[in-house]
């Protein structure tokens, strides 16, 4: 049975990663003029969250430019994050006390998948902001028929009787849905004041989904890899460096407005990924891909997105998927770092992981399994070969 894109994501949603343990220098942004690049105007940022995957890369960031920086979590995880952060401890499910009677120039809301988080924590802070950022995700588009969707494709419609009152364990197969109806939430607490960041699949250190971190981990094996599909199939990704750098620099000019941030510049293949990966990772020759197709994938057992991570067949629904419209967000200034920055950092990541966590990935193929469609695809092409 094929797998749509639908499908995979609901599987996917609510992954999120953990503390990413680098953090690079300031990079310049596009179009920014040279005081605003060096001198950015402090501010009060207001991160919910801030301990997950995104969070600390933001928070690192902004303090590097200057910025005064709160985080407002549950305290349950622990991030290395900079002395001079101020820790703000509740919960978005009722427990908001620590915001009340405080003011920030911009808050940056990057957990929320419920609306009523949006509306709970917006009654509080409505009047003590300027700008309210929320990272929301391209899994919000009702379709993704279509090459070159932009920020105005149609979005998931929700059909439950009340999202206000969805229970919790529901966020991951509503995970599109519901993000849509908490972006609208947010403009309509802060309308005119909104900025609506819509990720696709984040990458980089500290990323605990392992989705593109199979790849480099797995090249940097040696051996034969099994890739998927076809080698034109298309890939989009953003390391959550550049993403965290965008976020930080649209609060600083308070730029409003809904924006795909996904990457890179110019057109991604899974080919172009993979012998990217090799080229940045690898410290063998023996590295070599067999491409196996999406049919016989499926045929035998391989999850697209999962055990394939960043790839999905190109087809159908899911024509568009990979293939978004990214010119708004490169306009205002996203840039993206050379996809071998990312493969090494993230790799270099990954080999400072207790040996338990790395003995069990949470995406790819497991190495047996891996063998046992290698085996089988060659036992075809043998077969193919003898009857011609």
């Amino acid at each position: 049975m094929a797998t749509s894109r639908r499908d995979v994501l609901k599987t996917a949603a609510g992954v999120l990663g953990v503390v990413g343990l680098s953090s690079p220098a300031p990079r310049m942004v596009l179009g920014m003029s040279e005081a605003e690049r060096e001198s950015p105007r402090p501010l009060r940022l207001l991160i919910l969250g801030g301990t997950g995957f995104i969070g600390p890369h933001e928070v690192r960031y902004a303090v590097s430019r200057g910025h005064k920086v709160t985080v407002f979590n549950r305290g349950r995880r622990q991030a290395n994050l900079p002395t001079e952060v101020e820790h703000l401890q509740g919960d978005r499910n009722g427990q908001l006390d620590a915001l009340k009677g405080r003011a920030w120039d911009v808050c940056i809301d990057n957990p929320t998948t419920m609306p009523k988080w949006v509306r709970d924590s917006a009654a509080i802070l409505k009047g003590n902001l300027r700008q309210y950022v929320f990272i929301s995700t391209i899994s919000v588009y009702a379709n993704y028929k279509q090459p070159g969707m932009d920020e105005d494709w149609e979005l998931a419609r929700y059909n439950g009787r009340d999202a206000f009152t969805e229970p919790l364990e529901n966020a991951g197969k509503l995970y599109g849905p519901l993000k849509a109806l908490s972006e609208k939430e947010a403009e309509k607490w802060f309308p005119g004041r909104v900025t609506v960041i819509r990720p696709g699949l984040i990458v980089g250190p500290g990323d605990e989904s392992d989705r593109f971190t199979y790849w480099p981990v797995r090249i940097d094996r040696g051996g034969e890899v099994l890739a998927p599909g076809s080698p034109g199939d298309p890939v989009q990704i953003i390391d959550v460096r550049d993403l965290s750098e965008f976020i930080i620099h649209m609060c600083e000019r308070g730029e409003v407005g809904t924006y795909n941030a996904i990457g890179p510049k110019a057109p991604l293949s899974i080919a172009d990924e993979l012998y990217g990966c090799r080229a940045a990772v690898s410290g063998s020759a023996d590295v070599r891909f067999t491409w196996a197709p999406a049919d016989f994938l499926t045929e035998q057992g391989v999850r697209p997105w999962i055990e394939m991570p960043t790839w999905l067949p190109s087809r159908g629904d899911n024509d568009g998927w990979s293939r978004l419209s990214i010119a708004r967000a490169v306009a205002k200034g996203l840039t993206f770092r050379p996809l071998a920055t990312t493969a090494r950092d993230t790799l270099e990541w990954w080999k400072t992981l207790p040996e338990d966590r790395r003995a069990k990935p949470r995406a790819g193929l497991a190495p047996e399994k891996e063998r046992a469609v290698l085996a089988a695809w060659h036992a075809r092409e043998n077969k193919a070969q003898q009857r011609s």
